[in-house]
């Protein structure tokens, strides 16, 4: 079967993967896509301003196409659609023959015909060049105008305030997203958004864009009032892409969008649409979810047959605008004949909730929330699966009392059809039946699953719903640490935090059993290192530690060791240069420059280690920690002390700051990366702990890795001092140090938080443990008992006695055979070591 598709977006690209999940290789599949990249996500463009880049923004695994052995067609624009031929003709003259079409065009965005709209500097906001052609635009104005107050208009808005511009939102409605909130909470959301600097203009008809006095436009309103603005982003609503389905003789709606069925079936039986083009009982549906639910649909139909159908989807959402939380379900303007309203306020707090239900008050029918959106997931699951409502609605919705019960019906309450996950249709019998399977963590869930793997709002109701079920199942989660110890590693911390213990025999004299084992023993030292900063190679502190930390180096295939030198910031002298050069020819090492800016020495053997360290630590050199499960490098770019882009001098920072964490044991190796501008040379976003300079000050990154399974760093706050950054850091990294299980990366740390995001922010920002003071007061006493590990070592006969490769001889180890390779040596293969052809002098 021959399917050709007419657009390469988001939903685009989930019709694809479950096709090429369902259909193996029976069909045949060309994708014509106008713009010049495959799909990415445009739920999260603002991010682009963050840093992130258009790779970062993709939703197309890069070797899909590949792998699939579809045809992708990038810049390519179809013009015209032969129902009878059944052909799709392109504007490079190419004639695509089909079986089956999918229409995925989209939208694009409305621009209201006012004069004066395509002056330069007139822009929107829908695609990464838009973005690319607003960053450039800013670059040259003081002040942005987004017309249109809905949710793209402010997070347009949100865009030109991370640029730096004095920011102005223009709606022709009376209140800002005028279809979502009613006028109360209209009204909290106008004043919180004023108090972040964001002008708001409602109420008022652009007539027309002239010339302005002050700045390069001025906007005259109907009003007669006038507002002088640099440069304009129009964000007033989509309008379907249709005209290929109209001008094909596809039957179009009067007011736009290809007509669709249950199926996604357009007016022709084997022509589909799906996403914002298509028009299903007169509706267009501009969220991402709907869209993916008629990708499935159509997969389905298109392929066997079947009537899975496409019912309409809930338009329930829950954002954060700018810093506000805002939330929406179902009727929320309380349009339902004899509906009943609750409304709680508290101008102090600045929250708005209302709840609308139904005649009899047993059926939620819609709620509004701003500022506090903590009850959205109760709502709309109650909202959604039909359920009743406890006798007093209102409780809901009210602030939960000293000593009163939890007003959350819990997750036991929901039905199995029940849907968690609406990006992706994940209900709760789904999250069940991977239970079934096994699963028995939320990573895996997630895996199994994908829920939470798109906007992750559900993460934390999911997480509570295996949390549930596995106990109804009887399914105990152990978080042993081993077999000697029945606690987690969390746990331990504690123990020995509170107790004082310095010592693995106390330890498990007085917690555990047996004798310890590999697993025990090096977490056991970690805590007792994160806790009281004692040489790891003092006794008997030395027997806990694996082999990498036992030698303060580490080990490589051959047996042999490398060496890094801690260098902060990546910044290094000629003269530092000079002398890691000299000490590498001296003893014949290998060298390379590490991706995390430092200079690494291969081919040390165990008893030159410290002769090594010393030579190093005499030209001011310490240890690197490359060996530890602790911070390992504070990565940068050269910021503003050299780039002409820079706005914050990135390697002071990164300097202080890898000098303040030099050291510090985690359960597990610590990354950082300090960038002097949102361009991102330093790749903060992809760090543990990333810091990106903006003009008002620095934003904080955290949770992200590179490696097997890459994550992306997510803002913990923003527009920061040096000082608030340093408290947050300290607060963030000491918590992970308690909580965390044993070789758990802070990535994977948070996606298993309940709560997330928001809760890591509470705890850190918020001090809501009331723990903040206690954390930055650990903290400190270990940047202020810091000591270099290799000094201490050279400086202790006790601990210079292992570097030795025989107990009973001053031989070296005959194994330990190096080949000359590209000007430096390698290690020999066994073939080479049994030839011993031409090895190189050690």
């Amino acid at each position: 079967m021959r399917i050709v598709m007419i657009g390469h977006g988001m939903v685009g690209q989930r019709f694809l993967e479950t096709l090429a999940a369902r259909a193996g290789d029976m069909v045949h599949v060309t994708v014509i896509a106008e713009e010049a990249r495959p799909a990415y996500d445009r739920v999260q463009l603002s991010a682009f301003f963050n840093g992130k880049t258009a790779e970062d923004l993709s939703v197309t695994p890069h070797d899909f196409f590949d792998a699939t052995g579809y045809q992708l067609k990038l810049n390519t624009r179809a013009i015209g659609i032969d129902l009878a031929a059944k052909t799709v003709s392109t504007a490079t003259g190419e004639v695509v023959p089909f079986d089956k079409l999918v229409l995925a065009t989209g939208s694009y965005p409305f621009v209201p015909p006012v004069p004066g709209n395509d002056r330069e500097g007139c822009l929107v906001y829908r695609t990464i060049e838009d973005l690319e052609a607003i960053r450039d635009a800013a670059a040259k104005s003081k002040v942005g105008v987004v017309v249109g107050g809905g949710l793209l208009g402010l997070e347009a808005a949100k865009a030109l305030k991370d640029l730096g511009l004095q920011t102005h939102v223009v709606e022709f409605a009376p209140r800002l997203m005028a279809v979502q909130i009613d006028d109360g909470g209209g009204r909290l959301l106008r004043r919180k958004i004023e108090a972040l600097g964001v002008g708001v203009h409602t109420e008022r008809n652009t007539k027309e864009i002239v010339d302005g006095q002050t700045c390069r436009h001025a906007m005259n309103f109907a009003d007669g009032k006038v507002l002088e603005t640099d440069m304009i982003l129009f964000s007033a609503g989509i309008r379907p892409r249709d005209e290929l389905a109209k001008s094909s003789g596809l039957t179009v709606g009067p007011r736009g969008g290809i007509a669709i069925d249950n199926v996604c079936r357009t007016s022709h039986e084997d022509v589909y649409a799906i996403g914002e083009c298509a028009l299903w009982d007169n509706k267009i549906y501009g969220l991402v979810a709907p869209g993916y639910s008629m990708a499935d649909v159509a997969c389905n139909h298109l392929l066997n047959g079947h009537h899975k159908e496409f019912l309409g989807a809930d338009m329930s959402t829950k954002l954060k605008l700018m810093g506000v939380d805002v939330a929406s379900i179902g009727d929320a303007h309380a349009s339902t004949p004899g509906s009943l309203t609750y409304v709680y306020v508290d101008d102090r707090a600045e929250i708005y909730k209302k709840l609308v239900v139904s005649s009899d008050g047993k059926k939620v029918l819609g709620a509004v929330l701003v500022g506090d959106v903590e009850s959205y997931g109760d709502l709309l699951q109650l909202k959604l699966n039909d359920m009743e409502l406890p006798d007093k609605p209102e409780a809901l919705i009210l602030p939960a009392m000293e000593g009163s019960p939890r007003k959350a019906f819990g997750p036991d309450a929901l039905p199995m059809t029940a849907v968690i996950c609406s990006c992706n249709n994940v209900t709760k019998g789904d999250i069940c039946s991977a239970i079934d399977g096994g699963v028995k963590d939320l990573p895996s869930l997630k895996a199994g699953t994908k829920l939470a793997t798109s906007c992750g709002g559900c993460s934390a109701l999911a997480g509570s719903i295996l949390k549930c079920e596995l106990e109804k199942r009887g399914v105990e989660v152990k978080k042993d640490l081993c077999e000697h110890f029945a606690f987690s590693r969390q746990e331990l911390f504690h123990l020995i935090k509170v107790e004082g213990i310095r010592s693995f025999d106390d330890l498990i004299g007085k917690h555990g059993k047996g004798l310890g084992c590999d697993i025990c023993k090096p977490t056991a030292g970690s805590i007792f290192a994160s806790l009281w900063n004692e040489h790891i190679l003092k006794k008997p502190l030395a027997g806990l530690q694996d082999t990498n930390d036992y030698f303060l180096a580490n080990m490589q295939k051959d047996g042999t060791y490398s060496i890094v030198p801690r260098i902060p910031g990546g910044e290094i002298t000629p003269d530092g240069l000079i002398t890691i050069g000299a000490i590498a020819k001296k003893y014949n090492l290998y060298t390379k420059i590490t991706g995390g800016q430092r200079i690494d020495l291969f081919g040390a053997r165990m008893e030159q280690l410290p002769v090594i360290w010393k030579e190093l630590v005499d030209a001011g050199f310490e240890s690197g920690h490359a060996y530890g499960k602790s911070v390992r490098t504070v990565k940068s770019c050269v910021g503003s002390t050299w780039c002409r882009y820079g706005v914050g001098d990135s390697v002071g920072y990164a300097i202080d700051i890898e000098n303040r964490y030099r050291g510090l044991r985690s359960p597990h190796k610590l990354k950082f990366a300090v960038s002097g501008c949102t361009r991102e040379c330093a790749e903060a976003q992809s760090k543990d702990v990333g810091i990106i300079a903006t003009e008002k000050g620095w934003n904080l990154y955290v949770c992200g890795n590179g490696g097997m399974k890459p994550r992306h760093a997510e803002l913990l706050a923003s527009d920061l001092d040096r000082e608030t950054l340093i408290k947050y850091v300290d607060r963030f990294l000491m918590f992970y140090i308690r909580t965390a299980d044993r070789l758990q990366r802070t990535s994977i740390w948070r996606d298993n938080m309940e709560g997330g995001l928001e809760y890591l922010k509470a705890v850190i920002i918020d001090d809501s443990l009331g723990i903040g003071e206690e954390l930055e007061k650990q903290m400190q006493y270990l940047v202020d008992t810091f000591e270099c590990e290799w000094k201490a070592a050279i400086n202790d006969p006790e601990t210079l006695k292992r570097f030795k490769p025989f107990v009973n001889s001053d031989e070296t180890d005959s194994n330990v055979v190096f080949v000359d390779e590209r000007g430096q040596i390698r290690p020999a293969t066994v073939a080479e070591k049994k030839g011993r052809i031409v090895v190189a002098e050690v």
